[in-house]
C-alpha cells in the first residue's frame, strides 16, 4: 500500500481549507482550527481517510474493477489524466457532460459515432461534399474531445475518483443515483455527507492533487498486477528536445551559410580593390606616357625655332 507520512502532507499545503466564511457546516470533523481566517485541516483525519479509500481500492482492483477519474479544474487536468493513463484507467479532464453515468446509453451512441468518424477509410466520407466532410472533421474533433478518456469504457465504472467534489457536483449526483461509491478530494467548502470515501485535503494545491493521485493509481497498479504505462509526458518531452536539436542545427547551418557568404563577399571585395589599383597604376603610366610625349614634341619645337 501507498505510504504517505504525514510530513509529505504537511509539505505539499495539504492542511489549508478555505476561508472560514465559505466552509460548509458538515466539514467540521475534519477541522483542526482556525487560522489568520482560514481554517486549518486535520491532517491525521486525511490520512486516515485516504487508508481506508486505499483498502477500499485495493479491494477492487483485485477483481478487475474499473475506475473512473474525474477532474475538469484547471489544477487538476494533466495530473488526474496523467495518472489515470499510468494505471489504464478511465478520465473526465473536460466539461463534464450530463448524463454520463445516468445516460450511458446515449453516451455509448455518441463513442460509436465517434469510432465510426475516425476510421479511415470509412464509406460515411463517400460522395460527399467539401462543406460537408468539413463539417463531419468538426464534429470528429468535438467528440473526441468530449470523450477521450471515456472511448474504451464499455460498462459503468465500480467506484468513480473525483477531484473536487464541490466542482464536480453532478457527477457525485449522478454516481449516488446509481449506487457507484465515490472516493473524493474534499476541501472545507464541501459537504463531505453523499461522498462514501472522503479525503480532506486541500483541493486547490497541483502538489497535493498529484501527491494523492499518484498513490491511488499506485495502488489501482499494485492490487491489479499491471504493468504502468509509460507517461506521455516524456514523449512530448523528447519530441520537444528533438526539435530543439533541429532547430539548433538549422541555425548552426544558416550561420555557416551566413559566414561563407561573408567570406565570399569579402574575397570580392578584395579582388575589386586589385582590379582598382590596377586600373589606378595603369592610368598613371598612362598619364606618364602622355607627359613623356608632350616634352618631347615641346623640345622638337624648339629645335626648329632654333634652325630658322
Amino acid at each position: 500500500m501507498a505510504n504517505i507520512k504525514f510530513e509529505d502532507l504537511l509539505g505539499s499545503g495539504a492542511h489549508f481549507g478555505h476561508v472560514t466564511r465559505k466552509w460548509n457546516p458538515n466539514y467540521k470533523p475534519y477541522i483542526l482550527m482556525e487560522k489568520n481566517g482560514v481554517h486549518i485541516i486535520n491532517l491525521d483525519e486525511t490520512i486516515r481517510n485516504l487508508n481506508n479509500a486505499l483498502d477500499f481500492i485495493s479491494s477492487k482492483a483485485k477483481n478487475k474493477g474499473e475506475f473512473l477519474f474525474v477532474g475538469t479544474k484547471k489544477q487538476a487536468r494533466d495530473i488526474v489524466q496523467q495518472e489515470a493513463d499510468r494505471c489504464s484507467m478511465f478520465y473526465v479532464v473536460e466539461r463534464w457532460l450530463g448524463g454520463t453515468l445516468t445516460n450511458f446509453s446515449t453516451i455509448k451512441k455518441s463513442i460509436k459515432r465517434l469510432n465510426l468518424l475516425e476510421k479511415e477509410g470509412s464509406r460515411i466520407y463517400e460522395n460527399q461534399t467539401k462543406k460537408e466532410i468539413q463539417m463531419l472533421n468538426r464534429e470528429r474533433i468535438k467528440l473526441s474531445d468530449q470523450h477521450r478518456g471515456i472511448k474504451d469504457m464499455r460498462r459503468l465504472p465500480d467506484a468513480i475518483i473525483i477531484v473536487d467534489a464541490n466542482l464536480e457536483i453532478t457527477a457525485v449526483k449522478e454516481a449516488n443515483v446509481l449506487g457507484i461509491p465515490i472516493i473524493a478530494l474534499v476541501d472545507s467548502n464541501t459537504d463531505p455527507t453523499p461522498i462514501q470515501y472522503p479525503i480532506p485535503a486541500n483541493d486547490d494545491s497541483i502538489r497535493t492533487i498529484q501527491l494523492i493521485m499518484q498513490a491511488i493509481a499506485d495502488q489501482i497498479l499494485e492490487s491489479s498486477g499491471k504493468t504502468p504505462k509509460i507517461p506521455v509526458v516524456v514523449e512530448e518531452a523528447v519530441v520537444e528536445e528533438a526539435v530543439v536539436e533541429e532547430a539548433v542545427a538549422e541555425e548552426a547551418v544558416v550561420e555557416e551559410a551566413v559566414a561563407e557568404e561573408a567570406v565570399v563577399e569579402e574575397a570580392v571585395v578584395e579582388e575589386a580593390v586589385v582590379e582598382e589599383a590596377v586600373v589606378e597604376e595603369v592610368v598613371v603610366e598612362e598619364v606618364v606616357v602622355e607627359e613623356v610625349v608632350v616634352e618631347k614634341v615641346v623640345v622638337e619645337k624648339v629645335v626648329v625655332e632654333k634652325a630658322k
